[in-house]
């Protein structure tokens, strides 16, 4: 997997074990990266701007990087016996801008990790490492074959699953404590209608004005959030 951007360097960088090649771009001048690079005895390539750019799908600000491509993590490993715990399904999302940026709250909140569909859905990939700025490393990813099953084994946990609709209950009116998981529902479509039925309950965040929705991952942030206050955090 190629990875771009200066923040997202600096976490692989942090913890090389990843990393198969690092590419800097001719003239390259950010001294905390060169200076990682040095430290941990890291090879590198100088590579022109015009041809880093055909590398690059984005911004790269100058520093590209070939790294293994993601580990993600057996569901099991995410199912926590701690009251505390606290998960997120994602139900087909498809952009991997909103992926990021989810992934970067669960990082800065420090959720147990979050629950992916294998198929029509956006995946751990380039695009969603820059969003994430690098955080996606620290953050725990399990892809399932069926969500409505893995929704089936967090409640045998005793999980409540707290699914989002612009037709649920006030997302205010409701106990977070104890287990929780989360689901963020498609961009255009929501939640699929095998997972709404498998939710125990369904909350909504009020609208006062002329959009109709908002944005997956500020809709999450705002939730994740209370899910925390909640909790005493």
């Amino acid at each position: 997997m190629i990875v771009y951007g200066r923040n997202v360097a600096l976490s692989y960088l942090e913890n090389p074990k990843r990393i198969k090649r690092v590419v800097l771009q001719e003239g390259f001048q950010d001294k905390k990266i060169k200076s990682l690079i040095e430290e941990k005895n890291i090879s590198y390539e100088i590579m022109k701007k015009k041809d880093l750019d055909s590398f690059a799908k984005g911004v790269h600000q100058g520093v590209l990087l070939e790294v293994e491509d993601y580990p993600y993590v057996p569901l099991e490993e995410l199912i926590s016996s701690s009251e505390d715990s606290f998960l997120v399904i994602l139900d087909h999302l498809e952009d991997p801008h909103n992926l990021g940026a989810i992934v970067r709250t669960c990082e800065a909140i420090g959720a147990d990790g979050i629950i992916l569909p294998k198929d029509r859905g956006v995946s751990v990939n380039a695009t969603v490492v820059k969003t994430s700025a690098g955080t996606i490393e620290n953050v725990k990813v399990a892809l399932v074959t069926n969500l409505s099953q893995a929704i089936d084994a967090l409640k045998k946990q005793g999980y409540w699953i707290v699914g989002t609709a612009m037709d649920g209950e006030d997302y205010r009116s409701f106990d977070y404590r104890g287990k929780i998981a989360l689901i963020i529902g498609n961009e255009g479509t929501g939640m699929g209608r095998l997972v709404r039925e498998n939710c125990d309950f369904v909350a909504r965040i009020p609208i006062y004005g002329q959009v109709n929705s908002l944005n997956a991952s500020v809709s999450f942030g705002i939730m994740a959030y209370e899910v925390l206050r909640q909790k005493g955090k």
